[in-house]
Order: C-alpha cells, then structure tokens, then sequence
C-alpha cells in the first residue's frame, strides 16, 4: 500500500482517514465514559480525551497495514 487512498481521482493520506476515524471513535467512547460516569474519577477530563484520542489513533495505524509509508 502507498499511503494514500484514491477517491474519485484525489488522493486522500490513510493517516487523515484514520485521524477522522480515532476522533469519531474516541467521541463515542466519551460518551460512554460520561454516561457512566467514570469522567468523576478523571482530574483533568481536556488532557484525558487528549490521552484517549492518541490511543485510539495509535491502535488504528497498527491494525492498518501500509499506514506507516
């Protein structure tokens, strides 16, 4: 794999894909936190989405292959 997808005659990075797919992953997971409410326990909730979101991303990019070219 290249590192780029081709839609429609654009080529579009696997990794900004992958970005967009971590955010929507990570703002349903969010969700799930809060409404358990296990965003109680969390001392600052902006740096654990940040910590989440990066988690996210770097189990995508290892389970996609081709990501790191």
């Amino acid at each position: 794999m290249t590192g780029h997808l081709n839609i429609y005659g654009v080529y579009v990075p696997v990794l900004l894909v992958l970005m967009l797919a971590a955010y929507l992953l990570k703002s349903l997971l969010g969700v799930a936190l809060a409404r358990l409410g296990l965003y109680r326990w969390v001392w600052h909730p902006p740096l654990f989405n940040l910590a989440l979101y990066v988690m996210v991303l770097g189990a995508l990019s290892t389970l996609i292959p081709g990501v790191e070219s």
